[in-house]
């Protein structure tokens, strides 16, 4: 199937690993010039752009100017923009409970997943418009709808992720610009898996084994696995494509099933 992605120009946050890596690694390969955005520029990815139309950035998302600076980088560089896929996001779990999240742990919550994203669509929204349309997708999170006392100021700073997407989407339609989000649950990547990942977290505070701690986690979906970042990357690229052209203001979950109601 042609996604219709040959030519286009695609800015991807938090591309160095991951779910962001597997996007911008898809991308390059359906024939997209992908400007790719991360605080630190990885091995993985520093090989990607070796090979394909990939143009690797450092930047921190987190800062007030850093988004505005990764779309300029894109601009520099193909002199337009067609999609926007806002992936940064980081998670830490709270296992102390609400009284244990700070503000300054709010506000560091708030501004990596909610609004680095906001900001970065600032910046590009222009340019789509300039293209006479494109696509914004945002990788978002379950727990936007399943929200966790766990991850209380992750899952709140999703919902209103959830909330801006489709607010937004409402208001750039009449431009040509599609608005949609996609909801992994746990996905076999280093944020749940790695040595600082959500199973280790928890384990130490359990007292229990990070396999067990992921085992269950894979368990609660039907699917009994975790989901693959290159499932996710497939998701990401068929609503950023032409393929969806009538498909805005959406939000497609890919859990395994975990979310079990309608």
């Amino acid at each position: 199937m042609d996604l219709q992605l040959k030519g286009r120009t695609a800015v991807v946050t938090g591309a160095s690993k991951g779910i962001g890596l597997a996007i911008t690694r898809a991308l390059a390969a359906e024939g997209a010039a992908v400007v790719a955005g991360a605080r630190g520029v990885t091995t993985e990815l520093s090989d990607l752009a070796a090979r394909e139309a990939v143009t690797p950035v450092a930047v921190d998302l987190s800062t007030p100017d850093g988004p505005a600076r990764l779309v300029e980088a894109a601009l520099a560089a193909h002199g337009g923009l067609d999609i926007l896929v806002n992936n940064v996001g980081a998670v830490r779990p709270r296992p102390g409970g609400f009284a244990s999240v700070t503000d300054d742990d709010w506000l560091a919550t708030l501004t990596i997943n909610f609004l680095a994203a906001v900001r970065t669509t600032r910046a590009a929204l222009p340019h789509l418009i300039a293209r006479g349309g494109g696509a914004i997708v945002t990788v978002n999170s379950v727990n936007a709808r399943l929200p966790d006392p766990l991850v209380i100021d992750y899952s709140a700073a999703k919902a209103a992720l959830a909330g801006f997407s489709k607010a937004l989407s409402k208001e750039v339609a009449a431009h040509g610009i599609r608005v949609n989000t996609v909801s992994p649950g746990p996905v076999s990547t280093g944020l749940w898996l790695g040595a600082d990942g959500v199973a280790v977290t928890v384990a130490k505070a359990a007292g229990a084994a990070p396999e067990d701690v992921a085992r269950k986690a894979a368990g609660d979906s039907v699917t009994g696995r975790f989901t693959e970042p290159e499932e996710v990357a497939d998701l990401v690229l068929l609503l950023a494509g032409g393929r969806a052209g009538n498909v805005t203001g959406a939000d497609f979950a890919i859990d395994g099933g975990l979310i079990q109601t309608l």
